[in-house]
């Protein structure tokens, strides 16, 4: 008989952003039915935009993600050897339940970055009592980067060490169009991001306003995104007389197409967990130039592919794009041979995909 998988996604489904994770879904699906291994699929919505055309898609929008699927679970009984979770917290009576009507093996995967001050005392408390009470009940502890492995163990307890392992996300390098020639002088820079003051693009504009008005008048800089954050970023543009700098471009379902038009990506984040944005930008053969939080000294080496400095530090920010900006500074190597050794989608699913095999050779 055919072997069934369930994978629970907290993952909203909107055709206008199809980012990195959308792809990997839509290729580790493919990848189970050619190995013939059925995967139902449970996502807050349903959308058939793109290849979600060809998932079997369990969604109640009335439900939460897990709710559902322990509804689904209840009426259907189906025989599942795995059940993995994308972007559901982690050590929460969840598993406890999933454990208690299923056998399958549990695999919880991690992408959620922490706050860049660490948790206040009592959630780190509250955190290290759920991994206590809850982390026996999933099976292996996926990070996304050795950061996200390392704070997995902070939270919820040195204990879960032989259960966790890090795969990283993924690029698919096909799509994305390379940027051939990098300006020296007077570079063209971009941000991708969510827009949320998490992403600390306040710091840029800070950095910006800081910068030789001989250069402050000249540089150029679109954000691609949306978010709650974004009346406060025009705001503070507009507060520093900065509207020639900056440019808000929207959300693009086409950024791989699109960074090889730029010289440099700026990413200010306070909190990351590992970033695709990252990722497509240096195999568009586009630096970037980002903060030491999160996985992204594991993409990042200064000086080398991009520039690393200290988050909310707007004035070493400010000294990089001064430097770039004049050709004092420059990022000389093709970026993109890293992502072909490291970061490619094929290797995201397959490393996903050998999650699966101990335990569905067993059925």
């Amino acid at each position: 008989m055919n072997k069934k998988i369930a994978i629970i996604c907290n993952y909203q489904l909107l055709p206008e952003r199809v980012g990195g994770m959308d792809y990997f879904f839509w290729d580790f699906d493919k990848k189970c039915k050619e190995n013939n291994i059925q995967a139902d699929w449970f996502f807050p919505n349903y959308s058939d935009h793109g290849g979600y055309s060809n998932l079997t898609i369990y969604s109640d929008e009335n439900k939460s993600v897990e709710n559902n699927f322990l509804d689904f679970y209840e009426e259907n009984k189906p025989a599942y050897s795995n059940i993995i979770t994308h972007f559901v917290e982690l050590c929460t009576p969840f598993f406890q339940k999933t454990k208690k009507i299923s056998d399958a093996e549990i695999i919880a995967i991690d992408h959620n970055p922490r706050p860049l001050s660490g948790y206040p005392f009592k959630k780190k408390i509250n955190k290290r009592i759920k991994g206590f009470l809850y982390s026996k009940y999933i099976d292996v502890f996926i990070g996304v980067s050795d950061y996200t492995v390392n704070e997995i163990l902070k939270d919820f307890g040195s204990h879960l060490k032989s259960k966790t392992k890090t795969i990283y996300n993924g690029v698919i390098l096909e799509a994305i169009l390379v940027r051939e020639i990098r300006n020296v002088v007077k570079p063209r820079f971009l941000v991708a991001s969510h827009l949320r003051e998490s992403k600390g693009i306040q710091d840029l504009i800070e950095a910006v306003n800081n910068l030789p008005a001989t250069i402050r008048n000249e540089i150029k800089i679109d954000i691609y995104g949306d978010g709650p954050y974004k009346e406060q970023l025009a705001e503070k543009i507009m507060q520093y007389k900065l509207e020639e700098c900056f440019a808000f471009m929207g959300s693009k379902p086409n950024l791989n197409e699109i960074f090889c038009r730029y010289d440099y990506m700026l990413q200010p984040t306070h909190m990351e967990c590992f970033s695709l944005s990252i990722l497509e930008s240096l195999a568009a053969n586009v630096p970037v130039i980002t903060t030491d939080v999160g996985g992204n000294k594991e993409a990042i080496t200064n000086a080398e592919n991009g520039y690393i400095l200290k988050a909310k530090d707007f004035k070493a920010l400010s000294k990089i794009l001064e430097d770039l900006y004049l050709g004092n500074k420059k990022i000389s190597i093709n970026t993109r041979e890293l992502i072909d050794n490291s970061f490619s989608l094929p290797k995201m699913v397959e490393d996903h995909f050998q999650l699966l095999s101990d335990k569905t050779d067993q059925i």
